[in-house]
């Protein structure tokens, strides 16, 4: 029963991040908003993780299985990769060194907030 409490949280949250997305004509994607959405109810202990942790966890040990359709697409778009390769490779660096940098500054923040 847990199990199924914590999917619908979590199919809950993307349906009104989808929603949300909708109203403004796709700007931001969905589930990107249903994710911020769901980490502030979490954050802010509206949603008590507890109820979430086991779907959690089965999405993150199974990860993997999420990353082939987006594999697959990427074979189907070979030539237009292979013509803008060096362009892509300087982007995803430099957003892996973004990313990697905003994560670092955000946890110092909250584990100053933790003591």
């Amino acid at each position: 029963m847990k199990m199924v409490k914590g999917i619908f949280i979590i199919l809950l949250f993307y349906f009104l991040g989808q929603s949300i997305s909708y109203l403004i004509s796709g700007f931001v994607p969905g589930n990107i908003i249903g994710m911020i959405l769901l980490f502030l109810c979490l954050y802010f202990k509206a949603i008590n993780p507890e109820n979430v942790k086991d779907v959690a966890n089965a999405f993150t040990r199974n990860m993997a299985i999420f990353f082939i359709p987006a594999g697959a697409g990427l074979l189907g778009s070979y030539g237009l990769i292979s013509k803008f390769w060096m362009s892509i490779l300087i982007i995803c660096s430099v957003s892996t060194v973004l990313v990697i940098a905003v994560v670092a500054i955000i946890q110092q923040q909250m584990e100053k907030r933790r003591k």
